[in-house]
């Protein structure tokens, strides 16, 4: 007789022993996949987490090393994690926050700074590797009073909307005109593309950029 035709008490000797021994099996083998996430999720939690060390008000940073970075014409002096980047360091470490983190991965241009007179995404370059380059964030470009041309055409212009981008296509824009690029709106589209602005403010960008190149 088959397995189908049989009715629970006809299942006797080996047949329930193995039926009994695969159920156990199968009833241990979910237990321990419970077990098995559940313990990484303790480890995490925070009594597992070693308290940070605290020295005179500010939490230290454990293996921090000591840089000098020339930023906006003035040197800092900085106890960094040798792992940050530029960017997280600007943000972070300098106090100057207007070099925005967007996708983090060098793709959306949010964070473009220069160094040495060129655009840098800023994320994906650690901060260490700068000491003694001429570092200019937007900040350093110009201030209310005293507007670099771009941003006060951008104003202008009105080439933003939510604002988040705006900082890096500036300084883009900035870079841009030292670079050799042609007298298209598509020329300009093609050296501002590395700057993402998910507004759609393109057309205005453009008109700012344009704008500024006409008067130099």
């Amino acid at each position: 007789m088959s397995d189908e035709g049989r009715k629970p008490e006809d299942v006797t000797g080996a047949d329930a022993r193995w039926r009994l021994s695969r159920r156990s099996f199968l009833s241990q083998l979910g237990a321990a996949g419970v077990a098995a996430t559940t313990v990484p999720l303790a480890a995490a939690s925070p009594a597992a987490v070693a308290p940070a060390t605290v020295v005179d008000g500010k939490e230290a940073i454990e293996g921090a090393i000591p840089v000098n970075l020339r930023i906006n014409g003035k040197v800092l002096n900085l106890e960094i994690d040798p792992r940050a980047t530029l960017l997280d360091c600007l943000r972070e470490y300098a106090n100057l926050t207007g070099t925005k983190k967007g996708c983090d991965h060098g793709q959306c241009g949010a964070c473009t700074v220069h160094i040495n007179g060129r655009r840098v995404n800023s994320c994906l370059t650690l901060a260490a590797m700068h000491e003694g380059d001429e570092i200019t964030t937007i900040e350093g470009l110009g201030e209310p009073g005293s507007l670099h041309p771009m941003q006060a055409a951008f104003v202008e212009h009105d080439g933003y909307q939510c604002g988040y981008c705006t900082s890096g296509q500036i300084m883009s824009a900035v870079a841009l005109l030292k670079e050799p690029c042609g007298h298209t709106d598509a020329d300009v589209k093609e050296l501002m593309s590395g700057n993402i602005c998910r507004c759609g403010a393109y057309p205005n960008i453009v008109a700012a950029v344009q704008h500024v190149r006409r008067q130099a």
